[in-house]
């Protein structure tokens, strides 16, 4: 058993909720975050089952307001992983040509934007040396990998964040951290459909996995949840 403390942006459901449980089932404590604490009852039950291993703390990561309510409340507290899953999927019609203003700012507000903003306010929090951010991204922002198209908005969003993701750490400058761009598979979720390949047991596993593999490493990657590197 562990005594490491992760925080998890976005854990109300699916691939959020499961590394949540995920972690405090290996010893973690686990602070996982959530718009609606009203709604989230699965994770509430979580934490009910966890021993006190898991506390659910209130964030819209969309409001700068919320983050820096959150980065008030865990001043000095040392975090050995701070984990962004927050994310959506954007219009239902994928079509930059059809995209309106609204629609574009929304997307790219919480799949690109907000995150990086989270990770600047709680950065500090995240123990030198062996500590790990990681933001959960998707294979669809590779722009090396774009051999198919499909899924313009969200390919966008995800590509985004990761060229954010790498100049967030360009500017870590001499804070030695690993950082890492992680692809959960595809899993079935809210967001993956009913036929995706992986349950999220399945892919939360093997993201804990390469966390703990690649802490301390001071790596700066992009990987799957099997560990394997994807181009950028």
């Amino acid at each position: 058993m562990t005594d490491k403390v992760a925080l998890i942006a976005g854990a109300s459901r699916g691939l959020g909720l499961g590394l949540a449980k995920e972690l405090s089932g290996r010893g973690w404590r686990v602070f996982a975050t959530v718009r609606d604490r009203a709604k989230a009852t699965d994770l509430a039950a979580a934490a009910d089952a966890s021993h006190g291993r898991i506390t659910v703390e209130v964030l819209d990561i969309d409001d700068a307001g919320s983050v820096e309510k959150l980065g008030q409340r865990l001043e000095g507290e040392p975090l050995d992983l701070l984990f962004v899953n927050a994310g959506v999927s954007g219009p239902e019609h994928g079509d930059a040509a059809k995209a309106t203003p609204e629609e574009t700012s929304a997307l790219f507000t919480t799949n690109t934007t907000a995150p990086i903003r989270l990770a600047r306010r709680l950065r500090d929090n995240v123990r030198e040396g062996d500590g790990v951010i990681g933001f959960m991204t998707s294979q669809l922002g590779s722009v090396g990998n774009n051999t198919t198209g499909g899924m313009a908005m969200y390919r966008a969003s995800k590509a985004a964040l990761n060229t954010l993701i790498r100049t967030f750490t360009a500017a870590l400058k001499e804070r030695k951290l690993t950082v890492l761009a992680m692809h959960p598979g595809w899993v079935r979720t809210d967001m993956g459909g009913p036929n995706a390949a992986l349950s999220v047991e399945e892919s939360v596993k093997g993201i804990a996995d390469v966390i703990e593999a690649k802490a301390g490493t001071l790596d700066h990657g992009f990987y799957d949840y099997a560990g394997k590197t994807i181009p950028w």
